[in-house]
């Protein structure tokens, strides 16, 4: 076997199974596929969200509004888990290939919807590849490094999800404003990524090996198919709608959280997510292991993953809020003035994953970020009206570092835990459960602003204060606050399950070629 100078910037992996060795041209093409993918598929998470607005003003259908985005968080969120078991029993390529032109399918005719109908039904299109490529992507590069040389990668991968996910609303919003408002020229939102998408297509199609993966299933035909755990994916699927819908409407107040609308379905979520354990412990080849819980690593690794998107959503949506209504800054300004907590998060993904690499270990790493990222979440508690820049974009740089340090361990620490041959599973749950997180956290924070703001909230505001803010930022001032010091509460979780995740040395190629 051919050795790999540990000081080389670009190593030659080979695939986990022994397949095909990506060198030179065809690694570089691999992995800037797949940055590629990551970047348009989580961009369009949040992107479309601020430039909804003079789109429906087009479209018209303002009683479906919020739907556009709704759609394409349910149905990505719903792929995840089941592609990511299916691409263990039946090879990675082809999943993640049909994701990808999925997802530029959805993009081109999200482009040419002509009424607020179809531009939600073919955003869920949109959705059903971005699950696919979210799921798989950190599973591919996985099959192709090794875990003690898949963390500097997977910190370089996560500085792309992070940097994506926090520059959206300012990509969607502000900066794509004038694109935004011709009748005809907000569709270039969409067709952005079809030039892109498409390039990266390619390149993944030519150079991505078949046998990437170790498959978990040994059989063919139609025992292959038999083997597919179809009652668990439909239960996984209705659970996840149901609750991502209930956590929506109540956080959005599209209906009373005490309504039967949200009550309703928040219970059917948990019926079937009762129902969904059931079955998996008969299913043949069950979409989630129920052994895996039983695994330390696992159990912490996924919590964390929770927690962390539980702080990370709340905190990209009403941080530009503060900076708006409360410190008086433009959409534009906001959007430059965030910049410190974007630039953060990359910074503190790539030296995570450069630091991990080194040590090969993660455990002190997430211990230190979780404690950075507590102190930065306090210090925003205590941001007022009468806050300088200059004190708040401290504090975004401090959380960032926090924040953007755990991307790469989460993921990383699971796959290190697992066999070849879960891989998928074990990545998809890490993304699943984020993805729930960043719902359930938006949620619990917009309910507490929305509280706040309903009460008597200027009584609590300093003359000073009054006498400087409009009465729309009286309004928001304390409310934002009480918000930040629920995302503190997360931080705690966040916290706790850093101190969990138990430490397991980084195998090394040798060790993966050996199991």
């Amino acid at each position: 076997m051919e050795t790999i100078s540990s000081t080389s910037p670009l190593p030659s992996p080979t695939a986990s199974n022994g397949g095909s060795r990506l060198r030179g041209f065809a690694l570089i093409s691999v992995l800037i596929s797949l940055m590629l993918t990551l970047l348009l598929e989580a961009l369009d998470q949040t992107i479309v969200g601020t430039a909804l607005p003079r789109i429906i003003g087009n479209l018209q259908g303002f009683d479906r509004y919020t739907w556009v985005v709704t759609a394409y968080l349910l149905a990505s969120t719903a792929m995840i888990p089941i592609v990511g078991k299916l691409s263990d029993q039946f090879g990675r390529k082809w999943f993640f290939i049909v994701g990808v032109i999925t997802f530029l399918a959805g993009s081109a005719l999200s482009g040419l919807s002509q009424t607020i109908d179809q531009l939600i039904i073919f955003r869920a299109l949109q959705g059903l590849g971005a699950g696919t490529g979210i799921a798989l992507v950190f599973t591919v590069v996985a099959d192709i490094f090794p875990p003690a040389e898949r963390a500097r990668w997977q910190g370089i991968f996560s500085a792309v999800y992070g940097f994506s996910s926090v520059v959206g609303p300012t990509v969607g919003g502000p900066l794509l404003g004038n694109l935004v408002t011709d009748t005809t020229r907000w569709r270039w939102v969409f067709y952005i990524n079809l030039p892109l998408g498409i390039i990266a297509l390619i390149a993944l199609l030519v150079y991505l090996p078949a046998n990437i993966s170790v498959r978990s299933n040994r059989h063919t035909g139609w025992a292959a198919i038999r083997r597919i755990d179809f009652l668990g994916a439909l239960l996984s699927s209705g659970a996840t709608v149901c609750l991502l819908l209930g956590l929506t409407w109540g956080s959005n107040q599209t209906y009373d959280w005490n309504s039967p609308q949200v009550i309703g379905v928040l219970v059917a979520a948990d019926v079937l997510l009762i129902v969904f354990f059931i079955a998996e412990r008969f299913a043949a080849e069950p979409l989630l292991p129920l052994d895996l819980f039983r695994n330390q690593v696992f159990s912490a690794g996924t919590g964390l993953a929770m927690m962390q998107g539980s702080v990370m959503l709340p905190l990209i949506i009403y941080l530009p809020l503060y900076l708006q209504v409360v410190l008086g800054q433009t959409a534009t300004d906001s959007g430059a003035v965030i910049t410190p907590l974007t630039i953060s998060i990359v910074i503190g993904a790539a030296m995570s994953g450069f630091i991990i690499a080194m040590l090969k270990r993660y455990q002190m790493i997430t211990i230190l970020s979780a404690l950075v990222l507590g102190f930065g979440m306090f210090l925003m508690t205590q941001m007022t009206a009468t806050t300088s820049l200059l004190v708040a974009g401290r504090n975004m740089v401090i959380v960032g570092i926090g924040l953007g340090a755990f991307f790469p361990v989460t993921t990383l620490a699971v796959q290190n835990a697992l066999p070849r041959t879960r891989l998928g599973v074990g990545t998809g749950s890490v993304r699943y459960l984020q993805a729930l997180g960043q719902t359930l956290g938006l949620a619990i924070v917009g309910t507490v602003v929305n509280n706040v703001i309903a009460s008597d909230i200027a009584t609590r505001l300093t003359r000073q204060e009054v006498q400087q803010l409009t009465p729309e930022g009286i309004k928001y001032a304390v409310a934002i606050q009480h918000g930040f010091m629920t995302v503190l509460l997360f931080c705690g979780g966040v916290l706790l399950s850093a101190l969990f995740l138990r430490d397991v040395p980084l195998k090394s190629r040798e060790d993966v070629e050996r199991s």
